[in-house]
């Protein structure tokens, strides 16, 4: 468990389950920036229980705030070498954007990963128009890298996506 003043990062247990898969399949919450596809319940449950949602190739935290309700994910998964993960995450209420939920949760991924592995590069993904998520990099000491053209389908278009990247180096120059 990882804890900032504002959240909790958490491991999902099999009593969030129900409540994890209504947030994740609620499509209204997705906003823009995320694909429409929702998942089998079924699929999930069974993921759930052969891996807990934690693998080699990606971990899945909830992030919880003070009061303990779910309020969103955080993950973090295989990127294009063995020395670099990607970071996503996702806030399940848009009535919660910009209070510094998930810069913070992304700030304990980040320390927790830089700690705990020996990644050497972390990577955050977003479309150009996502202020949001842009403003989540910068918070966290992330370097523009540029832009991949068209790189993702969403919501029945192909979207361009700008890429952030954190050093090992620059995460343990920064100031605590």
């Amino acid at each position: 468990m990882l804890k900032g003043t504002l959240c909790t990062v958490r491991h999902l247990q099999a009593a969030d389950l129900n409540a994890y898969i209504s947030l994740v399949n609620d499509l209204p919450s997705r906003g823009e920036f995320f694909s429409m596809q929702f998942k089998s319940p079924e699929a999930m449950r069974r993921d759930f229980l052969q891996s807990g949602f934690v693998t080699e190739d990606s971990e899945l935290f909830l992030i919880e705030d003070k009061a303990q309700h779910i309020i969103g994910t955080i993950t973090h998964f295989k990127s294009r070498t063995p020395a670099s993960r990607e970071i996503g995450y996702r806030l399940f209420d848009r009535q919660r954007d910009g209070r510094g939920y998930i810069s913070e949760a992304t700030r304990l991924v980040v320390d927790y990963l830089f700690n705990a592995y020996t990644y050497h590069r972390l990577e955050l993904l977003m479309d150009p128009l996502n202020i949001g998520s842009e403003r989540i990099a910068q918070k966290n000491g992330f370097t523009e890298e540029g832009l991949m053209r068209q790189a993702f389908f969403i919501n029945g278009a192909m979207r361009d996506v700008k890429m952030y990247s954190l050093l090992r180096p620059e995460w343990q120059a920064r100031p605590r």
